[in-house]
């Protein structure tokens, strides 16, 4: 006999979970029980939203099911972002949350939550476990959602007498993974539309991705001389020096690379599903008239014709697709190598810092990171002006490398580098964050000093929400409204948490605080104090008045 705790983390061991990430509440002390001298480390963080963000990352570094664990009501409804996160982002996780007595459903008990009305629309699944007898079966259900087709989050509301009643039910097998293998006819297919192409593109994207997968695609780039871009804060899907690697389709992307997508006669997309941030609103290809060859790869059989009708739909996980493009290369494939070269020096001009003002020049801060950081270092951001820097000129060498929300959602970055640090404990791990994106996860601190998480916290400081200022400035010139920030002393406070904390004043000054940072071994802070017209990588913030009172006069 085995309370529902029990069965639940006996699960949690058969399915490979080594980690688990959590708030604790009453309404779960069973699981807390089942957790405890099981060999599964629970890590116990300040806020639901973090904790839900560092199994979201967990599983983005690991390829594993991230799980978390969060009390009723308060503590689900914080874990929410999360949840959005890993839906948009394609991230297999477990959201378990600790519910009232069945007996008192209904009657708007303490913190009383219908979850299936909650997180419908933002899970896979979101459901409910009655009878003990059948947790088992509604686990497996769970492990194989969050991971077919296109994976996502899964959310399972865990009644308080369920957990703690005892009942002797036998476990069921851990799940195993479908094979995979594309078909020949499916590949020669691809490859017959290509020879037809003068102006291919080849984008990557998705989620299910790893180390063989990158280097896959690296040699089917550079047998065939396709271009390759990727979507957006997928950037480790190939080494950014490879001569075939052309940019990014994302915010703040290359124009020129815009362009490039706009003229393309083919586009191969593969894992990716080329949303509105990958098109620019879909204004570089429309759904209703794409005006071009369309193949789409996809795991999942209905992200097929979803947004765009393909002329040729396949389904299968990327990493499956590009081993087998791999090695099925054909002979008599056209010659793209001045549309590749001419697309990659675009890319390589891009990149070449261009100065913006300031005694800190974000541009060179992140040159300097890109050029001098271990190539196995993992980066993470969550969302503002300052990530535009990053995805422009910090450029990921080798996979996994780069953890970050195409949600978009603030807060993430932190989160994401305290579980990277503590999975791989030995790599660099940079967290880049603006004030505004720090502040709303900055109590997990914390969480990273207790479990001896090193992650190293670029803060880029420039006092404001500098992405809605921007766009503030170009709709409503000089009118500023809710984009002003106060700020702590950054430095201060990483020690008051007992990590080590840094300013910056002026760009000369930062390799020997990095070097000061890494050294100490802890969690560390380093406050870039920017020049408020630094704006965005393109533009000053003058620039964006000018424009937005010339658009309205």
């Amino acid at each position: 006999m085995r309370h529902g705790g029990q069965i639940l983390v006996d699960h949690l061991k058969a399915e490979g979970i080594r980690r688990v990430f959590s708030v604790p509440g009453e309404s779960f002390l069973a699981a807390l029980d089942g957790l405890h001298q099981s060999g599964i480390e629970n890590v116990v963080c300040r806020q639901e939203g973090g904790a839900a963000m560092m199994a979201e990352a967990h599983a983005k570094l690991t390829g594993e099911v991230g799980i978390c664990f969060v009390t009723r009501g308060p503590g689900a409804t914080n874990a929410s972002a999360g949840i959005h996160i890993a839906k948009q982002d394609s991230t297999p996780m477990i959201l378990f949350v600790g519910q009232i007595d069945t007996g008192h459903r209904d009657r708007e008990a303490f913190q009383e939550v219908d979850y299936r009305q909650v997180f419908g629309g933002l899970a896979k699944w979101a459901t409910e476990v009655d009878d003990i007898r059948r947790l088992p079966e509604y686990l497996s259900r769970a492990f194989h959602l969050a991971q077919s087709g296109r994976p996502g989050p899964v959310v399972i509301a865990l009644p308080e007498n369920m957990l703690s009643s005892l009942a002797d039910v036998p476990d069921l097998p851990p799940r195993k993974a479908p094979l995979s293998v594309p078909a020949e006819a499916e590949t020669a297919a691809i490859w017959d539309a290509l020879k037809g192409a003068e102006k291919p593109l080849l984008v990557v994207g998705g989620p299910t991705w790893s180390k063989e997968a990158a280097a896959d695609l690296g040699q089917l780039a550079a047998a065939t001389g396709l271009p390759v871009a990727v979507t957006f804060r997928r950037q480790d899907r190939l080494d950014n020096r490879h001569k075939n690697y052309v940019g990014d389709l994302g915010v703040g992307m290359n124009p020129k690379l815009g362009q490039r997508l706009r003229d393309a006669d083919l586009v191969l997309v593969i894992g990716g599903r080329l949303g509105d941030t990958a098109t620019n609103g879909y204004e570089l290809m429309d759904p209703a008239a794409p005006g071009k060859t369309i193949l789409h790869v996809h795991a999942d059989a209905d992200e097929l014709g979803h947004v765009w009708r393909p002329d040729l739909g396949i389904v299968s996980p990327a990493p499956a697709m590009i081993a087998a493009l791999k090695t099925s290369v054909p002979q008599g494939l056209p010659d793209w190598s001045a549309w590749t070269e001419a697309t990659r020096a675009e890319y390589e001009a891009f990149v070449t810092p261009r100065e913006t003002p300031g005694d800190v020049k974000l541009e060179q801060v992140m040159r300097w990171l890109s050029d001098n950081v271990e190539d196995d270092a993992v980066a993470t951001n969550g969302a503002g002006n300052y990530a535009a820097w990053m995805h422009r000129y910090f450029r990921p060498r080798a996979y996994p490398g780069q953890l970050a929300p195409t949600s978009g959602s603030m807060g993430y970055g932190f989160p994401a580098s305290v579980a990277a640090s503590l999975e791989r404990p030995g790599a660099t791990v940079l967290c880049f964050a603006g004030d505004g994106c720090f502040q709303m996860t900055i109590n997990e601190m914390s969480t990273a000093r207790q479990y001896g998480a090193t992650p190293i916290v670029i803060v880029a400081n420039n006092g404001r929400y500098g992405t809605i200022r921007m766009h503030q400035e170009r709709h409503y010139p000089a009118r500023v409204s809710g984009t002003e920030l106060f700020n702590p002393d950054y430095a201060a406070l990483a020690r008051a948490y007992g990590g080590h904390g840094e300013t910056v004043t002026r760009t000369e000054d930062f390799p020997e605080a990095f070097a000061r940072a890494k050294a100490a071994g802890t969690v560390a802070v380093i406050e870039l104090v920017l020049d408020p017209e630094a704006l965005s990588p393109g533009q000053e913030l003058s620039a964006a008045r000018a424009q937005g009172e010339a658009a309205k006069s």
